[in-house]
């Protein structure tokens, strides 16, 4: 029998002094850095280390010995479990300062090019409520806390819907109140799970793959409009029943939901790009609006998730665009073409790439809604379809708008863009170490010109950062 290992021993009396990534603060006792979640700087506290490595230790809090002026007290009864909103207890000035310093950071020591003063980083029109579209899984294990699962309590209902708990992919933190959507996303998720204990329907077993109820998707609209997506899994005889069943409650219960739709989903995972989603009842569609524009949003589009604040985001895109009229954009990680037609009045022509071909056809008809004749827009891998002969069929790009995933741009891409030699490349990340690299591998040709940091989601760590590349004059 192996020996249980010793507890670290607790560090008292320790000043939190920093914001780290990850929503996380730090301090150092010594030479060693230790992370610390859910305190602020200006915290003084008791840590229990629990993980030590050469450099770093990671530690949790175990006594507030002394709160810190600079603190904030969090909304959500959730928080500090959810591992959602890590920043709830930084007031919201602190939160952008760390943002803006965390670019910077990145940008300096990863890219390691020469960059100009950047701007002041833009705040969320709202902090709370301020998201279109939530995810929750749906369970047959709920979260315990520690102190429950050693006193051995259960829950006479361990079924739960709610929000997956890192490090723990098959139990759920059940949710009662969110505050990152319109409360009306509560009450329909509330709903749900109430008729599901009412009846008697099974909740998904991620281990096991079984189980009726899976997970539930609910966007909504800046035009009023929401959409839900219940996905199930089919076990057995009567299943399907008791879904359909399940959704005309929904649907009876909630006049305001426009979209309803469902799936079968019998992977071993919960994405439905793959997947046949069936329209229940009410539309396949909601719409969003931007200036005079309106955009179809489908259940598998990507939409901005904070509309207001996309608004800002790509405002900034197109300004560091510059374009006059004459131009020739290509819009890479195109989505469902918001960038692409938001630009198309002020180029010549547009061309839109994205990987998800049902964005793609999404895209087409923003353009056709929006009256908007000089856009084009393509399916497939990146790397595979902006290739050189692409670029000689659809011509050669004035300016190229990028907007690609957390991983960044894959190094071919990087090549073509390169070798397309655009005179200006806006490139937009929602991470901006990938993108910290990507400039990199860009440098050799493009000088970092404006760098415009938009505060995307507000009480966590992520941030958008929008960068505008010219060509050096040299070259």
């Amino acid at each position: 029998m192996s020996r249980k290992k010793k507890p670290f021993p607790i560090l008292e009396n320790i000043t939190i002094t920093d914001v780290a990534a990850e929503g996380k603060s730090l301090t150092r006792v010594g030479d060693m850095v230790i992370f610390v979640p859910f305190a602020v700087p200006g915290d003084v506290v008791d840590l229990q280390i629990k993980k030590k490595k050469h450099s770093y230790c990671e530690a949790e809090v175990v006594r507030f010995i002394k709160y810190s002026n600079v603190r904030a007290t969090p909304l959500c009864q959730h928080f500090g479990i959810c591992g959602g909103c890590k920043w709830q207890n930084l007031p919201y000035e602190e939160q952008l300062k760390a943002k803006q310093k965390q670019v910077h950071d990145q940008l300096t020591r990863i890219g390691k090019v020469q960059l100009p003063d950047f701007e002041p980083i833009m705040g969320s029109v709202k902090t709370f409520e301020y998201r279109n579209k939530l995810e929750f899984g749906c369970c047959n294990k709920r979260w315990l806390t520690r102190e429950q699962v050693a006193s051995g309590f259960k829950y006479d209902n361990m079924n739960g819907i709610g929000f997956h708990i890192t490090g723990a992919f098959d139990k759920i933190l059940p949710i009662e109140k969110c505050w990152l959507m319109d409360d009306l996303h509560n009450r329909i998720r509330n709903n749900i799970r109430d008729y599901a204990f009412e009846h008697g329907l099974k909740f998904f077993d991620l281990r096991a793959q079984t189980g009726l109820l899976r997970d539930i998707i609910i966007r909504n609209s800046n035009t009023g409009e929401w959409m839900v997506i219940i996905q199930f899994h089919y076990d057995e005889s009567g299943d399907e029943t008791r879904a359909l069943e399940l959704l005309q409650h929904v649907a009876d219960s909630f006049p305001e939901i426009t979209a309803l739709m469902y799936v079968n989903n019998q992977k071993c995972n919960d994405t439905i790009g793959d997947q046949d989603v069936i329209v229940f009842k009410g539309n396949d569609h909601i719409y969003e609006t931007m200036e005079d524009l309106k955009f179809k949003v489908g259940p598998k589009s990507f939409y901005q998730t904070n509309t207001d604040q996309a608004y800002h985001l790509y405002c900034v895109a197109r300004n560091f665009a510059q374009l006059t009229g004459d131009e020739t954009v290509y819009d890479l990680y195109t989505g469902t073409g918001t960038i692409a037609n938001f630009v198309a009045h002020k180029a010549k022509k547009v061309v839109g790439i994205e990987y998800v071909p049902e964005a793609i056809e999404d895209a087409k008809v923003n353009s056709q809604v929006n009256g908007i004749d000089n856009t084009s827009f393509f399916a497939g891998d990146m790397k595979d379809i902006l290739t050189d002969d692409f670029i000689a069929e659809h011509g050669q790009p004035d300016v190229i708008i990028t907007d690609p995933p957390r991983a960044g741009m894959h190094p071919d891409v990087i090549k073509v863009i390169m070798n397309a030699a655009p005179k200006r490349i806006v490139y937009v990340s929602c991470n901006p170490a990938t993108q910290a690299r990507d400039l990199q591998l860009l440098d050799p040709l493009y000088k970092v010109a404006k760098v415009q940091p938009v505060d995307m989601f507000p009480h966590t760590p992520h941030v958008e950062n929008v960068v505008l590349l010219e060509m050096k004059s040299e070259v």
